[in-house]
């Protein structure tokens, strides 16, 4: 595959691709139903008019569970006035102040919008247990947690107990890594340096999805005294989906001026020659007919420099680099668009394996892996064949000096100069690939046919050649007549010539 990791080698320690970002939500099915309601309020002998009463018992129950929770560990419990308060950066000043190994940073309470259930008067004069937006209380506990990092578990203290996982994916593999002996650096989440890429690649590739639902419903069962309750109701615990799923491809390079030498260009490459039909390909989609929705692509400055997105529906791969970390993230809101190979039941009672639309089961996390990783390393070959803009503008500008070999000295080139602009696209035309140029060649696409031949165009072009040549712009083949552009040259001309269509398009037609 030729992609930047080829063409950069020499400058990238490696790549590695794992999760980045999951959010994973549990659900108690049953209570989304009205058979699954109405054997819970049967199982449980509670008559509809008494429901709002047993919801705020049950209720209490949680709010007191984790309050007692958090203060057995002596960990604080906060009120937060306002939703839009960062719970994250709160829990990490806390964790600051009042540090800890493993386990219970605090836990964090604040009013938000839930579904909730209650009993409602229905148009056949009954009341049914119906589904209803309010506001109610949530808690969000922050963990630090030995096998998931630093995460956080966020429950609804109202039915039907609706529960969010947060958890990062380079997070959980620093206890895997140390595990194994494997060293590594990070900046913020990212790993900037790992001792032995390729088995820690092969870690994380046996990734366990089994093996994190029991996880989760560790945690649920942690928080949550009245899923006893629940699963002796239903003989069923959390049904765990994945709410969104960040899978991200980081490339390693050597140092950040590594990385910054290229990125300016990847990112102009990206934003101005990927298409429409390119981003459809990064996500694995063919552009037809059928397609109902829109594709964009933006970027926008962040601290640490540019971000380039491109988004089909709620989907979306991204560009961005993190110290001397170049990352390619897929996020994934909407599996239905990807498809999964699994075992599909048909009306008559028979079973077939086929392709279907992926569902947010946490059982598919494999296939948002294969998904993710497909997409990434698209993207990243069809970064393949960039000039790196910081290299190539000291190369100009040095072209654009005067150089003086052995006493003789040649003036640098107005690059922007419209005869100088003229020559260096001739120059570079792709005719010349194979056989070269000659004096002849470059007189007759400069001069009109009449004056091209004159001797004053001839000594005029082969000083031109000498002054090219002493630029190390283009080189003679040995025992000919004819000459060609050196990679120099190359690199140069291709950066003029794309500067100047974008930036002045009506210069170049």
């Amino acid at each position: 595959m030729n992609t930047i990791l080829n063409q950069y080698a020499d400058k990238i320690n490696g790549t590695f691709s794992f999760f980045d970002r999951i959010i994973i939500k549990g659900h108690i099915r049953q209570f989304f139903s009205p058979s699954g309601k109405s054997h819970f309020l049967s199982y449980n002998n509670i008559l509809l008019k008494d429901f709002p009463s047993y919801a705020q018992t049950i209720t209490k129950l949680i709010c007191d569970h984790i309050e007692k929770l958090a203060s057995d560990l002596n960990r604080p419990v906060i009120y937060l006035a306002s939703a839009k308060t960062s719970k994250e950066q709160t829990a990490k000043e806390i964790l600051t102040a009042n540090p800890i190994d493993a386990g219970l940073i605090c836990a964090l309470s604040v009013v938000e919008y839930c579904q909730t259930l209650q009993p409602k008067m229905q148009e056949d004069g009954k009341l049914h247990l119906t589904n209803v937006n309010r506001k109610c209380k949530y808690y969000y506990l922050y963990f630090l947690d030995k096998e998931f990092g630093f995460m956080h578990v966020k429950i609804q203290t109202w039915f039907p107990f609706l529960i969010q996982v947060y958890i990062n994916g380079r997070e959980m593999m620093k206890h895997t890594f140390d595990e194994n002996g494997i060293k590594y650096k990070m900046h913020d989440n990212s790993f900037i340096e790992i001792s032995d890429i390729s088995k820690a690649q092969e870690l994380v590739d046996k990734f366990d999805s089994k093996k994190l639902c029991r996880q989760l419903d560790y945690f649920a069962n942690k928080i949550n005294p009245y899923l006893n309750i629940v699963k002796d109701t239903f003989n069923h615990e959390y049904f765990w989906c994945i709410d969104q799923c960040e899978y991200a491809t980081d490339v390693m390079f050597k140092s950040r001026e590594a990385l910054e030498d290229i990125y300016p260009s990847l990112v102009e490459h990206a934003f101005y020659d990927f298409k429409c039909t390119d981003v459809f390909s990064f996500l694995g989609r063919k552009l037809d007919k059928k397609f109902q929705g829109e594709v964009v692509s933006d970027y926008r400055k962040r601290s640490e420099g540019w971000r380039i997105k491109h988004r089909m529906k709620s989907n979306s791969i991204k560009m961005y680099d993190k110290h001397s970390v170049l990352r390619i993230e897929m996020t994934i809101n909407d599996p239905k668009e990807f498809k999964v190979y699994k075992k599909v039941e048909h009306k008559d009672g028979t079973t077939s394996m086929k392709w279907s639309p992926m569902g947010k089961s946490i059982s598919n996390m494999y296939r948002y892996a294969e998904v993710s990783r497909a997409a990434n390393f698209k993207y990243l070959e069809a970064l393949k064949g960039i000039i790196p803009k910081k290299s190539v503008e000291a190369e100009i500008n040095a072209v654009c000096r005067k150089k003086i070999i052995k006493d003789k000295s040649f003036s640098g080139f107005n690059v922007w100069e419209e005869k100088t602009f003229e020559l260096f696209t001739e120059l570079s035309n792709g005719s010349y690939l194979i056989r070269g140029f000659t004096n002849q060649d470059i007189r007759r696409s400069l001069y009109p046919k009449k004056q091209a031949d004159l001797k004053v165009n001839r000594n005029r072009t082969t000083r031109l050649f000498a002054k090219l040549r002493a630029h190390g712009l283009i080189k003679k083949v040995p025992h000919s007549f004819r000459y060609y552009l050196t990679e120099k040259g190359r690199r140069i001309f291709s950066a003029l010539i794309e500067t100047k269509i974008r930036t002045y398009p009506e210069l170049a037609s």
